[in-house]
């Protein structure tokens, strides 16, 4: 809770007042959801605010999912050559297309659009006039869509439809949390978790409220080779506590059972066949504690690796929830932000031993293949094999 000025004695009714209004004024964005709102009605999209209906999903099975991706041209020609203008916002993350209408794509265009997400990790459009259902329908096509336990639905009752909105009702206390918890790929403890994700904000500060993706392409490249092999022989546990207990602590309901589940560390993402870094801020045991936050803080802090977004009312951001992770910035309050989300399920993780035995191809290095694209031969000395798997963490 942080802290409240007072010049009132340690034992005056006026102290438990304070921290209650602290308490319901201030939260962690990350771990506690936003219950309530500004109250206003007459807000254009109240029916999209969020809801927590009492309701039980059942557990999640495993479920077909087909990789659109590997139907697509590589060279992209109808997808790119619709657009008007196509920039790549930094060498190794982000690209931002104008003069493709989301609404209009055809089959093979939504396949290429797959993959360039897949190599891009985020793919950002702005003035998009798509409404949910539209949103929902082109989430479809890359898979099962996914319901949340924790988060909110909008009181429309959409629940395949992540809502995020913050308003002027409650503050985000940045001294509740690390910006650190921020950083995530969505519900990664799902048996399959999300693969081309897609959020569109329907309303949008002037300023802030910017969101970073971070590549886990990339962080796998900038690893030494022995450091590679030996990630490559990894587990680690992704888990839906955290997100529960908030819920519960809130007197909100958990609609589905929380699960753990474990994951191969570096995954290898279908369309593209290369190695990503796949890990969430989570529970890990101490023997991998110092691995795992070496690797969660160059995903957060290693600006090499990142691209920010500037959000404007009607932009989309597709993204490859796979190989990227993601994080909020909570800079904005007292003005209110309003996105809705689609999630399809993606495959189950493959790990570097299993992609190359089901398919036969050898897994590779994202940078490496860009260089030989470009004409540069980058020799790689004495990388070991991948270790065995020693624990799972």
């Amino acid at each position: 809770m942080a802290p409240v000025a007072t010049t009132e004695r340690n034992d005056s009714p006026a102290i438990p007042a304070l921290k209650k209004f602290a308490a319901d004024k201030v939260f962690n964005p990350f771990y506690s959801p936003l219950q309530g709102d500004d109250g206003d009605e007459s807000y254009k999209y109240a029916d999209y605010r969020p809801s927590f209906p009492n309701i039980t999903y059942e557990p999640l099975t495993e479920q077909e999912v087909v990789e659109r991706g590997l139907f697509a041209d590589p060279a992209k020609p109808n997808l790119l050559k619709a657009a008007k203008k196509v920039t790549t916002l930094t060498p190794v993350i982000g690209t931002e297309i104008e003069g493709i209408d989301l609404r209009q794509l055809t089959d093979a265009q939504k396949d290429e659009l797959a993959l360039l997400v897949a190599e891009r990790g985020v793919v950002f459009f702005r003035d998009q006039e798509l409404d949910i259902h539209q949103q929902l329908d082109l989430a479809r096509y890359y898979g099962p869509l996914h319901k949340h336990a924790t988060t909110p639905i909008p009181r429309n009752g959409l629940e395949e439809v992540h809502v995020v909105y913050n308003d002027a009702s409650r503050r985000p206390d940045p001294t509740s949390f690390s910006k650190l918890e921020l950083w995530h790929s969505d519900v990664s403890y799902e048996l399959q978790p999300p693969s081309t994700t897609s959020l569109k904000v329907i309303t949008n500060p002037e300023v802030g409220g910017d969101t970073l993706w971070t590549s886990g392409y990339a962080l796998y490249s900038s690893l030494s080779p022995g450091f590679q092999a030996y990630l490559e022989g990894l587990t680690a546990v992704h888990s839906a506590v955290a997100q529960a207990e908030g819920n519960r602590a809130a007197g909100l309901p958990v609609r589905r059972q929380e699960i753990e589940t474990i994951h191969p560390v570096v995954r290898v993402h279908p369309a593209t066949g290369w190695k990503s870094i796949y890990v969430n801020p989570g529970i890990p045991k101490a023997e991998s504690d110092a691995v795992l936050q070496f690797l969660f803080h160059e995903l957060s802090g290693n600006p090499d690796f990142q691209v920010r977004f500037k959000w404007q009312t009607n932009s989309v951001a597709i993204w490859d929830n796979r190989v990227v992770t993601h994080s909020a910035t909570f800079d904005f309050w007292p003005a209110t932000r309003h996105a809705l989300r689609g999630t399809p399920h993606g495959e189950k993780p493959t790990s570097v031993e299993d992609y190359e035995r089901q398919t036969g191809k050898q897994a590779k290095d994202r940078q490496l293949e860009i260089w030989k694209q470009q004409g540069i031969t980058v020799e790689v000395e004495g990388k070991p094999k991948a270790a065995k798997p020693r624990y799972n963490d």
